[in-house]
């Protein structure tokens, strides 16, 4: 098992692609930490993990905004289980607005949980990867770490951030022994996405219907939304890599849509 009696914290968790990584983690023999705003549904996540897998998992409460909760929520993992071997940023959220309507309220929002938020657990968690010499950072980037679409002005710019803090954390911490990299999904039909779609269909005047066919899938090869066990794939792939060969680097999964 690729990831044997690690201790991996998964924040935003209990649903979507932060879920199906937990899986896929607890799958290969991961303890897995289910970090998220509602206990509740992460009690539940944490709960069908163990239920269909055997392996420890735990839920957490966390607000990733929250250095208070991030530290509590950390310590709690490293109190039951010793360590934090893996984590992975990936709590987030979207909204749209044309950047002359983006209420400044909703821009600071969108940082705080996509940036402030990567940084505060990588901040909680690295002293304990230094101290066993190891461990592995990944943060939940976008092809919008890579590109920019209209309306999502706040979101562009968080998951574009994601990219220097994680080159930057590389170049501090690789020397010992802990790497970071950025996974960059496409569009992964979530209920993130879904929100999304009449949005963008208002916003843009056209279509569910054109949102979904041009502007979300019209520039894959496949017209195929990625899926969240795609990105949990790739999740492991870092997660379980095993030198500082690929610490700093992004990878995109996006059925083609963007390329480099």
């Amino acid at each position: 098992m690729k990831l044997k009696d690690k201790v991996c914290i998964v924040t935003g968790a209990a649903s979507g692609i932060g879920n199906a990584i937990a899986h896929r983690y607890a799958s290969e023999g991961g303890k897995v930490a289910i970090a998220d705003l509602n206990m509740e549904s992460a009690q539940k996540a944490a709960d069908d993990i163990t239920a269909k897998f055997g392996t420890p998992a735990m839920a957490v409460a966390m607000d990733v905004t929250s250095e208070d909760q991030v530290n509590e929520g950390v310590k709690a993992v490293v109190d039951a289980w010793g360590t934090v071997d893996v984590l992975v940023s990936n709590a987030g959220i979207q909204i749209v607005n044309p950047i002359e309507e983006f209420k400044f309220a909703d821009w600071k929002k969108m940082l705080a949980i996509h940036l402030d938020g990567a940084f505060l657990t990588s901040k909680a968690c690295i002293p304990h990867m230094y101290a066993q010499g190891s461990g592995s950072i990944i943060f939940m980037g976008s092809v919008h770490s890579k590109e920019a679409s209209k309306l999502k002005s706040a979101y562009v710019t968080a998951k574009h951030g994601l990219l220097g803090l994680s080159r930057t954390i590389a170049k501090e911490a690789g020397p010992k022994g802990v790497r970071t990299n950025v996974i960059c999904p496409g569009f992964v039909r979530t209920p993130l996405v879904d929100k999304q779609i009449p949005e963008q269909a208002k916003e843009l005047g056209i279509s569910e219907d054109d949102v979904i066919s041009k502007v979300m899938l019209g520039q894959t090869v496949d017209a195929e939304f990625t899926t969240v066990d795609d990105i949990a794939e790739v999740a492991l792939f870092f997660a379980a890599f095993q030198t500082n060969a690929l610490t700093g680097q992004s990878l995109v999964a996006s059925h083609g849509w963007f390329m480099e």
